[in-house]
């Protein structure tokens, strides 16, 4: 599978959570998604996930909060980003 890197930041926080994004750009989407995208978007603290959005073959885009996973339908990397700080920011 050919990649290119499109983004990768990890932040651990004062308070020792951690956000951690990885987006790859990839020759051929990963079914059953139909974009270019792989991507794995992480907030957690004392190794409990508290959010996550990620896809994967067979699954698709999705999201975990709070120990649940649900179907996340995928706009744009932006609007990915921008739902992903949403969560960060109003996680309780």
């Amino acid at each position: 599978m050919d990649a290119e890197s499109v983004v990768k930041a990890k932040e651990v926080r004062d308070d020792g959570s951690v956000v951690e994004i990885v987006v790859w750009r990839l020759a051929q989407p990963l079914s059953p998604c139909v974009h270019p995208y792989k991507y794995r978007l992480y907030f957690g603290a004392d190794g409990q996930c508290r959010v996550r959005y990620d896809n994967e073959r067979g699954k698709g885009d999705h999201r975990h909060a709070n120990n649940v996973e649900e179907a996340y339908q995928f706009v744009s990397i932006s609007q990915l980003l921008d739902d992903f700080q949403h969560d960060v920011e109003t996680w309780r």
